[in-house]
């Protein structure tokens, strides 16, 4: 339950990074049984604060108490077995481990002869998966997940720890409503016991739904701190940006040109059927649905990730059966991915690569690698997209999710597309980086690019879109028009179950 007695407090924390100074002397408390949100854009401090207080950076100045005694945090494991667990941003897993060792990786439990388990293993994750209604195999392995199962998962396995002090960074950044659903209980349930929460979020809902405490950072500091009653949505936001956003959708009109992409029928057995829709010149096209739906498969094959078995995919009238990605990037269509750190980023090679690589022909040409025009290239298309970055050399893993995202698209820009396949391009981004990526996007339309959105945000596509595609169980339900959009409208679609004729 929560009261005023103090859980942590953190202290004058410094942290510097080779050319900028992340952490500049935070201070800030979290109450016990309370949910403390902290809010701030992409490369404001918050993640780096909370790697700080769980042992996976060392600050350069300042102090760490629990329970007002000071801690010296070495490593995650010492933080377990402070009570500090975290739930990461980024989903960092390994694609071959299985769901019942990702369970237990690192608190592997031992047998009398001091070997590990497995029986007990096998226990536990049958239990938590019969509990949470996962319908998985212990042994399945975590690249035959989905981005949304992985997560829930290391929602779990961070809860089971029973620590005081749980840090959650994006938790439902990649979950259904229904398990944002289960996470809130859960949060409710850690108060009760008088565990105390930091939640870092960007959706505004979340924030003032779940939040006891809210402080708000900007540029490595502390800009304020309160109790949820004393903020509003618009002043959280001014703090966090420095400025105000009047209109959190730039969307432009601009006249529509000629069909460019269209799908007739498209079938991947098991995954979806029958699909059919077009995007135009100067097209935003939305495709809505919930998690399961469909919509990335469909995306996959279309971009020559995945095999389909039937169907016509056209470009500019012409019938293309797509090879693979190369061919896709060759007929001028590339794909952003939904899961930027597995399919998008080389996260340990430099900006710079990571712009390049698209396009090596460009840079790499009689025989060598022309790094003058590499440099000359990367700095070109970042300035284009506004990526901030200490410098080109820098590695993009050290970049705010935000900036990451810039760079994938400044990377396929480089290649001059004409179809653009977004999936979730802002999930995980704060409010001012999605205003720019937003901005980007209408600027592509505005280039007569043809743009398809794919994201689970539905304010999203209602503000971005000039008509929606809501699919359900592998199918397209129906197609909205600017008029017919709702929140309301596309859920009563997404829950279908029947196809709808759909009217162009």
């Amino acid at each position: 339950m929560a009261d005023n007695t103090i859980k942590l407090r953190v202290s004058g924390i410094e942290k510097h990074f080779p050319g900028v100074k992340a952490l500049d002397g935070i201070n800030f408390t979290v109450r016990k049984g309370t949910v403390h949100v902290i809010c701030g854009e992409n490369g404001a401090g918050k993640s780096t604060l909370m790697k700080v207080i769980n042992g996976i950076y060392k600050q350069d100045a300042g102090e760490i108490l629990i329970d007002e005694k000071p801690v010296e945090v070495k490593n995650p494991i010492e933080a377990r077995n402070l009570g500090i667990s975290m739930i990461f941003q980024e989903l960092n897993y390994m694609p071959e481990m299985t769901i019942e060792e990702m369970l237990v990786v690192g608190n592997w439990p031992r047998d009398r002869f001091g070997k590990v388990d497995w029986k007990e293993i096998r226990r536990r994750t049958l239990e938590v998966l019969e509990k949470e209604k996962l319908l998985y195999a212990p042994e399945t392995k975590l690249k035959d997940l989905s981005v949304s199962d992985i997560q829930m998962l290391e929602i779990l396995k961070a809860v089971s720890y029973n620590s005081d002090i749980i840090i959650m960074d994006e938790p439902t950044s990649a979950i259904t409503q229904t398990e944002v659903e289960v996470l809130f209980r859960k949060i409710n349930e850690l108060k009760e016991r008088g565990a105390c929460i930091i939640y870092i979020s960007h959706k505004m809902d979340e924030i003032f739904r779940i939040a006891d405490d809210i402080t708000v950072f900007r540029d490595g500091t502390v800009v304020d701190s309160r109790r949820k009653e004393e903020y509003d949505l618009d002043t959280v936001i001014t703090q966090m940006v420095g400025r105000e956003i009047k209109n959190n959708f730039p969307k432009e009109m601009i006249p529509i040109g000629e069909k460019i992409l269209e799908v007739e029928g498209l079938t991947n057995e098991g995954n979806f059927k029958d699909v059919d829709f077009h995007v135009k010149e100067g097209e935003i096209v939305g495709f809505a649905g919930l998690m399961g739906a469909g919509r990335t498969e469909v995306m996959r094959s279309i971009f020559g990730l995945d095999p389909y078995q039937s169907g016509k995919i056209s470009i500019r009238d012409k019938e293309v059966r797509i090879k693979n990605v190369r061919h896709s990037i060759d007929l001028k269509m590339v794909m952003l991915s939904e899961d930027r750190r597995r399919y998008g980023i080389i996260p340990m090679r430099s900006v710079r690569e990571n712009v390049s690589l698209s396009n090596l022909k460009k840079i790499i040409y009689k025989g060598a690698l022309h790094s003058k025009e590499e440099r000359e290239i990367a700095a070109e298309y970042c300035e284009k997209m506004n990526v901030k970055t200490p410098t080109f050399e820098t590695p993009i893993a050290a970049l705010s999710g935000g900036n990451q995202q810039k760079v994938i698209l400044a990377k396929w820009l480089l290649t001059d597309p004409d179809v653009l396949i977004l999936d979730e391009p802002t999930r995980g981004i704060d409010v001012g980086a999605k205003y720019e990526i937003y901005k980007l996007i209408t600027d592509l339309a505005k280039e007569r690019k043809a743009v398809v959105m794919v994201s689970s945000e539905l304010p999203e596509l209602i503000g971005m879109c000039d008509r929606i595609y809501v699919m359900a169980k592998g199918r397209i339900m129906g197609m909205l028009k600017k008029d017919e959009f709702s929140q309301e409208n596309i859920m009563r679609y997404a829950t279908a179950t029947k196809v709808q004729e759909v009217k162009e």
